[in-house]
């Protein structure tokens, strides 16, 4: 069975009905529509600001590895140099001849690359940034969505 046509030529504000969706028009909708209408929005919104927050925390979770890797090799890179270093003085201290000259450059070679893994890590751990920007921008606009501004008035 079909719904009764409004008469034609009706308006459809004469009839209680949008003539595209069927739906009543705005000003004519129950306040439990209306609440039902917020309350999906708002969980959607949460939904959408959460699954950002998660992407963003991702990403910086990601540089944080990559910083703490070169830190890491910095540390290893430095437990070579006094490795080195002491091997090299033990032996230009019970020798005095070349090989102990030898260790020492090569603890030296091993000072330069701590250096620079170092430096590396260190620049890369200033890029990170665990506060989610995006998210927290958007959702500091939630509060005048809620307001429900019309037109250019604030």
């Amino acid at each position: 069975m079909t719904a009764p046509r409004p008469p034609a030529g009706a308006h459809p504000a004469e009839t209680g009905r949008h003539a595209a969706s069927g739906e009543p028009p705005t000003d004519q909708r129950s306040v439990g529509d209306l609440v039902g209408n917020v309350t999906r929005d708002l969980s959607i919104l949460m939904r959408q600001e959460l699954a950002l927050a998660k992407a963003e925390l991702k990403q910086e979770a990601g540089k944080t590895g990559k910083a703490a890797g070169a830190f890491g090799g910095a540390g290893f890179a430095a437990w070579f140099v006094v490795l080195f270093l002491s091997l090299a003085l033990w032996a230009a201290l019970s020798n005095l001849t070349d090989p102990g000259w030898a260790a020492l450059i090569v603890a030296a070679l091993w000072a330069v690359i701590a250096g620079i893994l170092y430096a590396t890590g260190r620049s890369s751990f200033r890029k990170v940034h665990p506060k989610p920007e995006r998210t927290v921008d958007t959702l500091g606009q939630v509060p005048e969505a809620l307001k429900g501004h019309r037109g250019d008035t604030p």
